[in-house]
């Protein structure tokens, strides 16, 4: 795990891999393609040329030095720039240089407008496919199958999902994590990643992907190629990029996963057509609402692989600093405990009402995201075409736009006391304000809470992802104890531009507990 997220500077040899570029003849003809590739993507980037709304605030200054300075700068001090510029523009517009270009953050109060504006216009997918170089690594869908789906589908059935995931969740833990009948330093993210894996797969098709090894380590690796291949292609132009990515083993690795994903889904896919069973998971929902081109068994194996992407690291994220936040606050772990034994049924598993009542749980989660955002920016969107607001001010053509999710979490205005760390700030505020009770959740979706996106195109898998989260958190709780070991401090995250992640080589001890009798 330790070279996971390696994104020292490359050098072009070092990525060749292919025996034919040893040939001096394919050597001089990969240069003729790069001098070739050069003027095409000159002349194209310069007709698309970011122009800059003018008098909008330019994080670290508005000169083209400055600009370029702090371009680089973003790569691992966004946090701090974003804040700046929140700080400074009194949530107005402002713009934070990053390699992508300068990236305008807009005030919320135009969050109604812009979320209903056409995706050709206003485009949610454009930038997920930029931040991961998805026109090589794969990463990103223009789909509408699985967002339909689990809209449709899933969100109405994790009633009936949830016992088998809860299932999947203890004989995960049984056969990853290690038996800890004395302190033992568990690597929390490694093996979070493999559980969450297996369980998210048993949503996917059930105990035949979740138990099919292959397909569990390709659903994880996919996700770590791309990362690293995306991370690795960002330190070139984007004249050399078509050429390069043809030498970065990661990306080129990608093509593998996808063959994994064949392999354990369309058999599954056509037993099941033979037999006419039907299944609660997601690719029986996918295959039995795909429409015209969308029934193609290989396409509907490359949805899923992609779904595995954001379903598993960053399910696998929010335990990790859910732990990790425990172990620097101790206390929080009884009250925890409680609330899970007073929502646990008599068969040992959290029934849909067991769910909606652990408040304590949820509030908890809601503020370690708070503090541990997955994304300093949420919200994100290229601007094809220029847009103009109810203000009169338009947003420039060419221009990516998002909001600054975190540095509103830590505005005073919107969150009391925002740099103290209060895990059950969100249940006492549900159960001293109940008319805020849906707004303060943590599935919420608003103004004040946009980790999740805000709209329609809000991340519709996170009611399955919360009481996933909340199982995987119990079953901690109730089976170990867990602490730091001596001298040891909570592990810092690890930034990577707009990216912030639980420290992957931290590790935590973890006892094993005597169960409680939780049966009535």
């Amino acid at each position: 795990m330790g070279s996971l997220f390696d994104t020292e500077s490359l050098l072009l040899p070092a990525l060749v891999h292919i025996d034919v570029v040893r040939s001096p003849l394919w050597a001089l003809a990969s240069l003729i393609v790069i001098g070739g590739l050069s003027l095409m993507f000159y002349h194209i980037f310069q007709s698309e040329k970011q122009i800059l709304a003018p008098g909008v605030l330019v994080v670290g200054g508005n000169d083209k030095k400055s600009i370029q300075q702090n371009r680089e700068r973003f790569r691992e001090n966004a946090k701090e720039m974003l804040e700046q510029g929140y700080k400074i523009s009194g949530d107005g517009f402002f713009y934070v240089p990053s390699p992508l270009g300068e990236r305008l953050m807009i005030p919320t109060k135009y969050l109604e407008e812009l979320k209903t504006a056409s995706i050709d216009h206003v485009d949610f997918v454009a930038t997920f496919i930029e931040m991961f170089e998805g026109k090589y690594t794969t990463m990103g869908s223009r789909s509408t199958l699985h967002p339909r789906v689990v809209k449709a589908q899933l969100n109405h059935h994790l009633a009936d999902v949830m016992p088998a995931v809860q299932r999947e969740i203890i004989d995960a833990f049984n056969d990853t994590f290690p038996t800890c009948e004395e302190w033992t330093p568990v690597p929390v993210v490694e093996v979070l990643t493999q559980i969450v894996a297996r369980v998210s797969s048993c949503m996917f098709g059930g105990t035949t992907l979740s138990h099919n090894k292959e397909w569990v380590q390709s659903s994880i690796q996919f996700a770590i190629d791309g990362f690293i291949g995306a991370q690795k292609l960002k330190k070139y132009p984007e004249f050399l990029k078509p050429v390069v990515a043809r030498f970065i083993p990661e990306i080129q690795n990608i093509s593998n996963h996808y063959a994994a994903a064949e392999a354990a889904a369309i058999p599954l896919l056509e037993a099941r057509q033979r037999t006419g069973e039907k299944a609660m998971d997601l690719l029986y929902w996918m295959a039995e609402q795909a429409k015209g081109e969308e029934k193609d068994l290989k396409f509907l194996a490359s949805i899923l692989l992609k779904v595995s992407f954001a379903a598993i690291h960053t399910s696998a994220a929010a335990p990790a600093q859910l732990i990790y936040d425990l172990c620097e606050r101790p206390e929080i772990i009884e009250p925890l405990r409680q609330e899970v034994i007073n929502c646990t049924g008599s068969d040992g598993f959290i029934d849909k009402s067991g769910f909606l009542r652990m408040n304590k749980m949820d509030s908890f989660m809601k503020e370690s995201q708070r503090f541990n955002p997955l994304l300093l920016i949420t919200f994100e969107r290229v601007v094809h075409r220029p847009f103009k607001l109810s203000s009169g001010f338009t947003i420039p053509a060419h221009t990516t736009i998002g909001i600054p999710t975190q540095a509103i979490t830590m505005d005073e205005s919107v969150y009391p006391d925002p740099e103290t760390f209060d895990a059950f700030r969100f249940s006492n505020l549900r159960e001293k304000q109940p008319e805020l009770d849906g707004r303060a959740q943590y599935v919420a979706s608003n103004p004040a809470s946009l980790s999740f996106g805000y709209g329609r195109h809000a991340c519709p898998g996170r009611f399955f992802a919360a009481q996933e989260i909340k199982a995987i958190m119990a079953h901690l709780l109730m089976t170990y104890d867990m602490r730091f070991a001596e001298g040891q401090s909570r592990p810092e995250s690890l930034r990577a531009e707009t990216q912030y992640l639980p420290n992957p080589v931290a590790t935590i001890e973890f006892k094993k507990r005597l169960l409680p009798d939780l049966s009535r």
